[in-house]
C-alpha cells in the first residue's frame, strides 16, 4: 500500500483487501504474485511484505487453506477460500451491498 496513507484508510484499505483475496479464492485458486496483480488492478498497491502476512493470517484464522505445487521448478502456494472462508465472506458481502446503498443514495 502506498506510504502517506491516512492510518484509519489504510486500515479499511485492507479490509477491502481481505474480501478480494476471499472472493477470488472462492471463484479459483490463486497464488501471491496473482494477487498483488489483480489487486492493483483496483488500485491497492501491495508489497509482498503486506500481502503475505495477510494471506498467512487469513490461513491460520482458517478461512483460506493452501497447497503447494511445484511449477517451472520452483514452489509456488496456491490458496482457496475455506468452508469458514465462505461464510465471512458472504456475510462481508450483506454489509457492503447494504452499506453501498446507504452511502451512495
Amino acid at each position: 500500500m502506498t506510504d502517506n496513507i491516512d492510518p484509519l484508510e489504510r486500515k479499511l484499505f485492507l479490509g477491502f483487501v481481505r474480501i478480494h483475496i476471499l472472493h477470488h479464492a472462492e471463484r479459483e485458486e490463486v497464488y501471491g504474485t496473482w494477487l498483488m496483480d489483480e489487486l492493483s488492478r483496483h488500485g491497492y498497491s501491495m508489497s509482498p511484505g503486506t500481502l503475505y502476512p495477510i494471506l498467512h493470517s487469513l490461513e491460520e484464522g482458517g478461512y483460506l487453506s493452501s497447497e503447494k505445487v511445484n511449477v517451472d521448478g520452483k514452489v509456488r502456494r496456491y490458496y482457496k477460500t475455506t468452508t469458514q472462508g465462505k461464510r465471512v465472506l458472504q456475510r462481508s458481502r450483506d454489509k457492503v451491498a447494504e452499506l453501498f446503498h446507504e452511502v451512495m443514495d
